[in-house]
């Protein structure tokens, strides 16, 4: 399979090289060429295997031609043998309709060690032994510690990750400033993530500094990264019902990664009711999908700092779409947006993405009763980011069928503050970072500028 810009000026790629490419030359986002199609019956076949098994069938038409069925599973087995629950992605029932898919069991305690736990498999298994890696992403508080997690210390490959100071969690933050190894690099910027986000994007669509440092990317503009995270709805579907029924997902989401991975599993077949993107309060993917409104706002710092984004980088992959595939009416459209901050959905795409897309603006004190009933009446505490996604699948419940999941996206253990105001109880760290207090933090303070940045990479090297 190959792999087409969101632009449509770059050449298309195979896996390997989108894989360690990152981002288009021509500034778009790699995207199959075509979405592979699974029958009804293939797709029911999927509810007995295990989570590797599962992840095994989804991702090996999408990495055809770039590997093997048995390095395939080699790097499958790696990415998934250090979970904190055998299910890996273990669903856990509320009550007659809700369900939670919890995507927090991994290494750093968050749904992105799903993706990225695979994708620094992916990085050891591709790149050239004679040429060094070097990755560079930004962190609204979860990518960060996944990535870094995933390749310290791994030869061959240099990481430097850009978080707002100031406005992550402690715990997402030391989770990265711990790490000791020599190939992590932690920068804390002054500016919030959208700058941090600015500058990765900057660094790569400067040509000769990205061939000369052999940039690549761990957000998820990088498609394998996205494609991991796939996976989980067909497992969670299977187990629901599907084909048969249609399931609904409830996804708190900032950047549209997580819910374009939903997006996908229905293209690819996966009977898919409704997906419901819950945002906080910084609600331009609400805004556009409801009003066609994608205009870019100040960011408001909340309890929810993962989403605390107004220019999601993802939303570019459904806007691809709803061009008709046509990248260079996609680029037009995006370059009207990075000059303005500014985009207007037509009436038609709107109704396009409604067919499969709800969106709902989930404010701090919606998110807080919602962190309070799944507690009091469940018996389940969860982080606020989850609280966010399941306060929406409550509002729309009376509309849908089927079941609704809700994306459980981080352990309650990693923003204790907030949880304890909501639900009066404080979640004890799990024993596997109950350390990081412990440990001393290395970090560089940068302010948000381009030349700065090249500076401090060239300078580490």
């Amino acid at each position: 399979m190959d792999y087409i810009s969101t632009r449509g000026s770059a050449p298309a790629l195979d896996f390997r090289a989108a894989t360690l490419a990152g981002l288009a030359s021509d500034g778009g986002l790699y995207v199959p060429r075509e979405w592979p199609r699974f029958s009804a019956d293939a797709i029911a076949a999927m509810a007995g295997l295990s989570y590797a098994d599962t992840a095994f069938r989804i991702l090996q038409p999408f990495v055809a031609g770039s590997l093997d069925d048995a390095n395939l599973q080699r790097l499958i087995a790696a990415a998934y043998g250090d979970f904190g629950h055998a299910a890996v992605a273990p669903l856990v029932q509320l009550d007659h309709r809700h369900w939670l898919l919890e995507l927090f069991h991994g290494p750093t305690l968050a749904f992105k060690d799903i993706a990225l736990q695979l994708l620094g498999g992916l990085f050891a298994e591709f790149i050239d032994p004679s040429r060094d890696l070097t990755i560079v992403g930004a962190t609204s508080g979860d990518t960060g510690s996944a990535a870094i997690h995933a390749v310290a210390g791994r030869p061959g490959i240099s990481i430097f990750m850009l978080h707002p100071n100031g406005r992550v969690s402690d715990v997402q933050r030391r989770q990265m400033t711990t790490i000791q190894a020599a190939n992590v690099h932690n920068i804390a910027i002054d500016g919030t993530f959208d700058d941090a986000q600015a500058l990765v994007k900057a660094l790569f669509n400067d040509a000769p500094f990205r061939a000369k440092h052999n940039l690549s990317a761990v957000n998820s503009i990088n498609w394998a990264r996205l494609l991991a995270q796939i996976v989980y709805y067909f497992y969670a579907a299977v187990r629901l019902g599907a084909p048969e029924r249609l399931i609904n997902f409830a996804v708190p989401t900032g950047n549209f990664g997580d819910v374009f991975a939903g997006y996908a599993a229905a293209q690819m077949g996966l009977s898919v009711g409704k997906l419901l993107v819950a945002t906080n309060v910084n609600d331009i993917l609400a805004r556009a999908l409801n009003q066609g409104d994608y205009s870019v706002g100040s960011v408001t710092p909340t309890t929810t700092p993962s989403m605390d984004i107004q220019v999601s980088s993802n939303f570019e992959r459904l806007l691809f779409d709803l061009h008709g595939r046509d990248g260079i009416a996609c680029a037009a459209a995006m370059a009207v947006f990075e000059a303005t901050g500014k985009m207007a959905l037509t009436d038609d795409q709107r109704t396009q993405a409604s067919a499969l897309f709800l969106a709902e603006t989930v404010a701090e004190d919606r998110m807080m009763q919602s962190l309070r009933w799944a507690w009091s009446q469940c018996g389940q505490l969860i982080d606020p980011h989850t609280a966010v996604g399941l306060a929406a699948a409550r509002k729309h419940a009376s509309a849908l069928q089927g079941p609704i999941v809700t994306l459980a996206t981080a352990h309650p253990a990693k923003f204790p503050d907030a949880v304890e105001r909501s639900a009066g109880v404080r979640p004890p760290l799990p024993r596997r970072i109950a350390h990081i207090f412990e440990r001393a933090e290395r970090f560089e303070r940068l302010p948000a500028d381009i030349d700065a940045l090249k500076a401090h990479i060239a300078g580490t090297e």
